[in-house]
């Protein structure tokens, strides 16, 4: 197992929340697609760029976007915050600093949510 891929604890809160149906053709191994769409959230890279020991691209952006039409995303993260018991710890960008170079706009003139210049 990989530094950042699920732990067997958290696979067995995990498994029984998942989606089970086969429709003739062999799934591909839920634990594995979850570690690739884990994988491309933590690195923010392009579905592409997924590493193949995690399976077909196509395949972890297919199962990501029924899982969250499905609600099963939801339904996750509510067993895993609830297994965890408040030892979960998430960072938002509330307590994240700007980048010395993403830090430095022109002073006097606000911008608006498209990022075009408007007078203040």
């Amino acid at each position: 197992m990989r530094r950042h891929e699920l732990t067997d604890f958290e696979w067995t809160i995990i498994e029984p929340l998942l989606p089970n149906k086969s429709r003739g053709v062999p799934r591909v191994n839920d634990r594995r697609m979850l570690n690739g769409i884990l994988w491309r959230f933590r690195t923010g890279s392009p579905w592409r760029d997924i590493p193949e020991r995690y399976g077909p691209s196509t395949t972890c952006y297919n199962r990501f976007v029924r899982w969250r039409e499905a609600g099963v995303w939801d339904r996750i993260l509510d067993a895993v915050s609830a297994a965890y018991d408040g030892d979960l710890i998430m960072i938002d960008s509330s307590c994240v600093r700007v980048h010395q170079h993403g830090a430095s706009g022109k002073k006097g003139v606000a911008m608006a949510a498209w990022d075009v210049p408007v007078a203040a």
